[in-house]
């Protein structure tokens, strides 16, 4: 099955392509950026000899032409110029922006605008192990970005055992390729280098998906407080959530009965670490209590389960092939 990437100068598009290349059943056959030119090796030197596809400048029709099913990495807004443009094709699309995750309420409130409001709500959220029936059928995946899918994984199993009339507190801390590929005072290696520092902290757009999704899945409202950091580490991130419980449980039991069938969720009998799913599709998930304070820790590769590896996912579901196809699951150690 013919496959493109528009946004494939990013480091979720460099993702995507070794991914792509090395998958059994997807052909990669188009590559584009808002500028086009160039060659794969050109774009991301790692890649040099591995591909002789030419990266175009993002078109419509071409990707019509080329394509059965297109990723795109792009950032929120630029995605639904094209969604709108492939919604009467025979195109499959997984948007790895927020333009399709949330009700068009809530994205226009934290993000800006919405220009493609006929389709606002048709998109499926790519979050594999509560969505994989819907993602089957779906002609748009929006999938979800590293510190929603850290956080629901994690957070999601207990929501009928903690006491929601406290609030719930989510510290999360991703790596530097996080940011993207633009440089920013921030990203600086001045600045990154040695340092830890909180950015956007109860104010970040990811707190109303994260509570959205808990509402649409649980039917609970809660109150989160979510603080995320930027860490001194090129890739990983590691959430840590703390609530009020109102039911006597054993963590690790709640986890195992939710998630044993599950191949890419591991349950840890030791709070969790970046380093063993670095350049994975693991989450890596760990609870403990202590009286009626409930911890749970979770781990990622954000570039990957974060990002690319997800949108692989739901591809895979997408066009009838075995969901863990081409996923990645040796971890980059030591």
């Amino acid at each position: 099955m013919k496959a493109g990437i528009v946004g494939a100068s990013g480091y979720t598009g460099l993702e995507l392509i070794k991914l792509l290349l090395n998958h059994p059943k997807f052909e990669l056959a188009y590559l584009a950026t808002t500028e086009g030119g160039g060659g794969v090796g050109e774009l991301h030197p790692a890649l040099e000899g591995l591909s002789d596809l030419v990266i175009s400048k993002a078109s419509i029709e071409e990707i019509k032409k080329n394509c059965e099913i297109v990723f795109l990495a792009l950032p929120h807004k630029a995605s639904m110029g094209f969604v709108k443009e492939f919604w009467d094709s025979d195109v499959k699309i997984v948007d790895l922006s927020a333009d399709y995750r949330l009700e068009m309420e809530t994205y226009e409130k934290h993000y800006e605008k919405h220009v493609d409001p006929d389709n606002a709500h048709n998109g499926v959220y790519g979050l594999i192990e509560y969505y994989r029936d819907a993602i089957k059928d779906a002609k748009l995946v929006a999938s979800p970005g590293c510190y929603p899918t850290a956080a629901l994984l994690g957070l999601l199993p207990f929501i009928e055992y903690i006491d929601i009339s406290s609030p719930i507190y989510i510290d999360a801390k991703s790596g530097v390729s996080g940011a993207g590929k633009k440089c920013s005072e921030n990203t600086t290696f001045v600045n990154v280098n040695d340092n830890i520092f909180s950015y956007n902290p109860l104010k970040h757009r990811h707190t109303p998906e994260i509570k959205e999704k808990v509402k649409k899945l649980c039917l609970k409202d809660i109150e989160l407080a979510f603080v995320p950091h930027l860490v001194s580490m090129t890739r990983g991130e590691l959430v840590s959530i703390y609530a009020k419980l109102k039911s006597d449980i054993e963590p690790q039991k709640v986890l195992a009965q939710r998630y044993t069938n599950e191949p890419f969720v591991r349950i840890r009998e030791m709070p969790v670490d970046t380093k063993s799913v670095s350049g994975t599709h693991f989450c890596d998930i760990f609870a403990a209590r202590e009286g009626n304070m409930l911890f749970i820790s979770s781990a990622i590769d954000n570039l990957l389960r974060g990002a690319s590896s997800q949108a692989l996912a739901a591809a895979n579901l997408m066009c009838g092939f075995d969901e863990s196809l081409g996923l990645p699951r040796i971890a980059y150690v030591p």
